[in-house]
């Protein structure tokens, strides 16, 4: 199913391409936690489904999958994998925000499972089918030292020169190296440090999402800081930090939680997040949008300007 934009409430405009507008669902089905990419010229953004939650919690056991070629019309690929495919996982275990990376004509599928394991998936089309990757999750709370309260949001970035990290976490943000197989841990789990938070602010602090990106010569950690959250970021000479805390991109929004992804794309940076856009949207059935992000001649992320109504009072 394509889908091209959200105009009058739910007119749906299927299979029209139209200009970007502000606050634009990606689809008129409920979605969250986007981990956008680009393969093979095309845009693919996996999901958690939470048109198949409950409406109470975050507790779909799936994910699902969009394309595009152009970030305006997008192609529903359907729930791609279920926690199923983890013979170790529970079946009624939830599916929440994941990551996705390719290496070597691989892709591979981070899947943070029932809130305190990581699974890998891998398969040879980005949109599958997808197979564990190990039989074993990737971090297991249970059994990794440092892996924090809740092992979720995984994000993969490989560096200029081919070492892969994966970052996750709520409220300590973690990193660890990834050996290149993408499916094995290279070291020990470490804690990612963030300074120079305002010390008049104390709800400037680190929540979840996290994601590392690069422009110029500076490596960007970008997060939520909490449950509402903004967006904001902070700047390292390296991947593994520590990083020093510049500013806010997204401002608080009318929702519980935030979880933004950063895509270049044809010479310009999106910034990819969810917002309650739908009929009957809320805390629990959002929808993935995104907007264009620019930086300042000193590299600086200017910040991403919403509708008044949008923003949390």
């Amino acid at each position: 199913m394509k889908y091209s934009s959200y105009l009058s409430g739910l007119a749906f405009a299927s299979l029209i391409s139209v200009p970007a507008l502000a606050q634009t669902p990606i689809s008129p089905r409920f979605n969250a936690d986007p981990s956008p990419h680009v393969f093979n010229n095309r845009i693919y953004v996996y999901a958690t489904d939470d048109a198949s939650n409950s409406g109470d919690y975050w507790d779909s056991t799936s994910w699902r999958l969009y394309a595009s070629d152009d970030l305006k019309t997008w192609t529903d690929e359907g729930a791609f994998l279920s926690v199923s495919v983890f013979g170790w996982a529970k079946p009624d275990a939830k599916a929440w925000a994941p990551g996705a990376i390719e290496r070597d004509g691989k892709y591979y599928f981070y899947a943070p499972v029932g809130g305190d394991k990581i699974g890998v998936a891998v398969a040879d089309k980005p949109e599958g089918p997808f197979r564990d990757a190990r039989g074993t999750p990737l971090v297991d709370k249970a059994l990794d030292a440092n892996a924090g309260d809740e092992p979720i949001d995984p994000h993969i970035f490989i560096d200029a020169d081919g070492q892969a990290y994966m970052t996750f976490g709520t409220r300590v943000p973690k990193i660890v190296k990834l050996k290149p197989d993408m499916i094995t841990l290279d070291g020990a789990i470490e804690d990612l440090v963030i300074n120079g938070f305002p010390e008049d602010d104390p709800k400037k602090t680190y929540g979840e999402a996290p994601f590392i990106h690069t422009h110029g010569n500076k490596y960007y950690f970008t997060f939520s800081t909490g449950w509402p959250g903004q967006i904001v970021y902070a700047t390292s000479d390296k991947a593994e930090g520590p990083y020093t805390y510049q500013g806010v991109i997204l401002d608080y929004l009318n929702i519980s939680t935030n979880h933004q992804a950063i895509l270049e794309h044809d010479g310009r940076t999106w910034l990819f997040y969810h917002d309650r856009l739908l009929l009957g949207g809320g805390s629990h059935r959002r929808s993935i949008t995104l907007q264009e992000m620019t930086y300042g001649p000193d590299g600086r992320i200017h910040q991403v300007p919403l509708p008044a109504a949008s923003v949390r009072k």
